[in-house]
Order: structure tokens, then sequence, then C-alpha cells
């Protein structure tokens, strides 16, 4: 056989990417997950023979299929039975565990099993339909019963705690709570007043929405103003301050994405089109401390700037050969610190997104990177031979993947890496879980209701006597008006309680 380049038969190909945008806002009828996951591999595999044949034929030499662990539906099987829907007979279907980082783990998973000749090719794909089952009638959809005879599924990892029982006990559990503390603590690293940071995120914000306006598979395609982002009203009332609602993830979508791993051997012999090629470069991956308790402090990521180093390493290019980039985008901060750690700015022209983002083109919950990866695909297409950046991250900025693509194949092949052990070498801050006594403020936030009035003080203190963190909250109205007025109080002295009530 003779490949359209010299290119190793065992280089793993993403040879197409499908994303389906199920606009039942508009009147069109609920589809459930698998369907639409079916639906999503159909259109990847149209994609990646671009009108030169019948996709079905990529889908039924499947080795595997793996999907990306959804909430809407919860299936015993979800892979089997996306399996035999697309007419499929894989000796493996798997799913994922829980985390946003999973959809590019899966790719990097199937790159290194090609590689290995474990493997020829593996679809994967994820979807969520959260919005027909949050309506009224949403568990009785008639969708396939969880309790349909399937195949023994396998787990393509282990599920780990995130959150560390002190944590739960303080009610600390909600990415809506967890990241706008990020936010605060990042803005203070950076010098800059409440005020100024606010307009700052809105402006980077506002740059995503522009960017999921003309992304035809965006769920929210007209662009909203850094003013509108950044402004509290009943439309966008206050999540956690400092975030409005659009600040935060989309999750009432109906969406589905996915893509096709090949070796390119094998995407030779299906006769993909050598221009619809996309090779995954570098892979490297990472977590930080699972418990947010334990983390050094809130305003960085060591394994994203660990796994980002050690990514542009295996790949011989640096962050200026970076043409398209697309960070996970779940919370403004997210983007800021990954970014920061990647050495990308955040303010200016550099676009860090192709898709437009969670909050704007959608992809809830565990499956955005799915759609990050399928545009990707169409975006290094559209310029060969330039270089992209997708990263994934899951939890609480917790676990990480990134991946290098291009149209061109690696100078050295598709090289991996963990860099798990240099991150658990660093230093990690204990956690006082009955503190009495006093401390300063590491950062804070206040919930609000669904009226869009605050509720509760929730902040991080770092303890005068021990250097410990200790998590705390006030519900006292004085309180909850003096954490929201705009002063700053980051670095305010504090008293503790032992059941964490925060003491101004």
């Amino acid at each position: 056989m003779v490949l359209p380049l010299t290119v190793d038969p065992r280089t793993p190909v993403v040879a197409g990417g499908g994303q389906w945008t199920n606009r039942v806002d508009r009147g069109e009828p609920p589809v459930e997950p698998v369907d639409l996951i079916a639906g999503a591999l159909q259109r990847a595999a149209e994609d990646a023979l671009d009108g030169t044949g019948p996709g079905s034929r990529l889908l039924a030499a499947a080795d595997a299929v793996r999907v990306v662990h959804m909430f809407s539906w919860r299936y015993v099987n979800p892979a089997a039975l996306v399996a035999s829907r697309i007419g499929a007979s894989p000796r493996d279907t798997a799913v994922s565990p829980i985390g946003g980082n999973e959809p590019q783990a899966l790719v990097n998973q199937a790159c290194r099993e090609i590689l290995a000749g474990e493997a020829d090719v593996v679809l994967i794909g994820g979807a969520e339909a959260w919005r027909s089952r949050q309506q009224p009638g949403g568990a009785a959809l008639g969708w396939t019963p969880l309790d349909t005879p399937v195949p023994e599924v396998r787990r393509t990892g282990e599920e780990v705690p995130l959150n560390h029982p002190a944590e739960l006990a303080r009610q600390v559990m909600l990415p809506t709570q967890v990241y706008p503390l990020f936010e605060q603590a990042f803005r203070h690293a950076l010098g800059r007043s409440v005020a100024d940071h606010l307009v700052r995120v809105s402006e980077l914000w506002a740059r995503f929405s522009r960017i999921a306006a003309s992304n035809p598979h965006a769920w929210v395609q007209e662009a909203v103003t850094a003013e509108e982002i950044r402004t509290p009203s009943p439309s966008n009332r206050w999540i956690s301050w400092p975030y409005t609602k659009v600040m935060n993830a989309n999750n009432a979508v109906e969406q589905a994405a996915a893509v096709i791993v090949m070796s390119a051997e094998r995407a030779d012999a299906l006769g993909v089109p050598r221009e619809r090629w996309v090779f995954p470069w570098a892979g490297a991956e990472a977590h930080d401390t699972h418990a947010v308790s334990h983390r050094s402090d809130l305003a960085s990521s060591p394994a994203i700037r660990l796994a980002g180093g050690r990514l542009f390493s295996l790949a011989g290019v640096g962050v200026d050969d970076l043409a398209h980039v697309d960070l996970y985008s779940c919370f403004p901060s997210a983007v800021e610190v990954a970014a920061t750690e990647l050495g990308l700015p955040i303010d200016g022209d550099r676009e860090l997104t192709v898709t437009g983002g969670l909050s704007f083109a959608g992809g809830p919950w565990n499956n955005y990177v799915s759609h990050s990866m399928a545009a990707m695909v169409g975006v290094l297409r559209e310029d060969p031979g330039s270089v992209g950046l997708v990263s994934a991250n899951g939890g609480y900025l917790t676990k990480h993947a990134l991946t290098l693509y291009s149209t061109e194949p690696p100078a050295a092949g598709f090289q991996w890496a963990s860099v798990q052990d240099a991150v658990d070498a660093l230093p990690r801050r204990e956690l006082c879980e009955e503190p009495d006594g006093g401390g300063e403020i590491e950062s804070w936030v206040v919930t609000h209701d669904r009226d869009g009035q605050p509720e509760r003080v929730l902040a991080t203190v770092i303890l005068e006597d021990s250097g410990a963190r200790a998590w705390a909250d006030n519900r006292h109205p004085d309180v909850l008006a003096e954490m929201t007025s705009g002063a700053e109080q980051i670095g305010r002295a504090v008293k503790l309680r032992p059941d964490g009530t925060l003491l101004l």
C-alpha cells in the first residue's frame, strides 16, 4: 500500500469531526443522547470522506467506540447502544469517567493505542439533552429504558472524588461557587481592582461571544457586548458574584459532537482523502490536587504549566507557533489561568477559542471538548500547515489534557506524556477543618438566589498561626452588603469560629 505522503502507517489521524445542535428551543423534537451521538458520528464520517463515498463504511470499521460520560440520561453502556445504531461491531465499548478533560484524554489514548497497533479505528463522542430532561415530563420521553440489556461496559479510567469531606461539610461543591473564587484570587494576583477586572473579564467574554456568533453549531449566535455581560439584569442575574449568569457555562442545550481517530494506513485504505487528515502532534496530561483545599494557591495551575511546557517540548514548538487555540472555557477564570500558565495573552486581539466557549457555543457538562476538537479540525483544514492547541479541563481546574494538531504530520510521530510526578512533587497547603482564631481572606464570592439576591458569603482564609487554609461563610445581611460593595477583601483580617462562621 502506498500512502499519500511519507507517513508511518501507524501514525494516528483525526479523519473527521461532526457536530449536531438540536434546536428544541425552535421546535425541533427532542432526540435521546445515544441517537445524537450516532448522528454526530455519521456527520464526522461524512466530513472525513467529503462526498467521496458513504460514511457508513468508516463507522462499520470501528475497533472501539468510546462515549464521554453524560448526565442527561444514565445509560448502562451508551457506547454499545451507539455502536448498534451505526452498524458497528467494535471489540471494545467504553465510557469515560466524569470530567471535561475526558474527550481530549480519549483522543490521546486512542492515538497511543493506534501507535501500538492495538486499534485502527476509534470513534469518540458524547452528547447531552439536558434542556429536554429539565422540562416537565422530562423523565418520560420514551428514550431507551435504563435497564435495557447491553454488554458490560468498560470504564476508561477511575472516578476520583474531587471534594474534600470538609468542603462538603461547608456545602462547597458547585463549580459556580469555586471558579469565582479562582477569579478573585487571579484578579488580586494581577493587582487589579474589582471594578477594573470586571470590565476586563466582560471584554474577554465578549470576544468569545463574537466567535460563537459566527459558529453555525453554537447555541447562542447573537453577539453580546461587554457591558451587557457585566451588567446584572432580569435575564442576566448574579449567580456567584462577581459572575453574572452569562459568565457561566450554558447547560440548557441539546448538542452532540464526535471525532474519528484512525491509523494513517486505515484512513488510506478506507478512502479518506489526504487533504482531510488532521494529525495529533503531541498530548500531555496531569491533574492538580484533587481537593481544592490543598492547592498551594487559588490563582494558578501548576499542572497546566508543567503539562504545557512538556507538550511544546515534545512537539518542538513554542507558544508563538500556535495559530489557533481553544482553551476550556466553563468560566472566565478557567481561560485566564490556562492562558497565563501557557504564556498566552488574555487581553488584546489573540483569540482563545474556535467555538465561542461553553457560555455561548454550548457543549455542556463533560463533552464540550468534543465540539472544540471537531471545530479545530475544520479550522486547520482551512489553514493548512498551521498548528492548533486544544486544552481540556475537568473538575475545578483539576484534571487537564492538552493536545497539538496540524494538517502536517508530526516530525517525530505522535508523542504523549504525563507530568504527574512533577506536579505531585510541588508544595501543597494544609487544610484546617475546625478553625478557631484569626487569618486573612484569600478569596471570596457571594452566591445569589434565583431572584438575584445575595444569600451567602463563601471565603477561603489563610490562618495566621499555621498558614493552613480554612473554609468560611456568613449569611448576615450586613456581611453580604459589605462583601458585594466592590471593596477589596483579599488580605483583610478576619476571625473564624470552629463551625466555619466568618467574622469581619
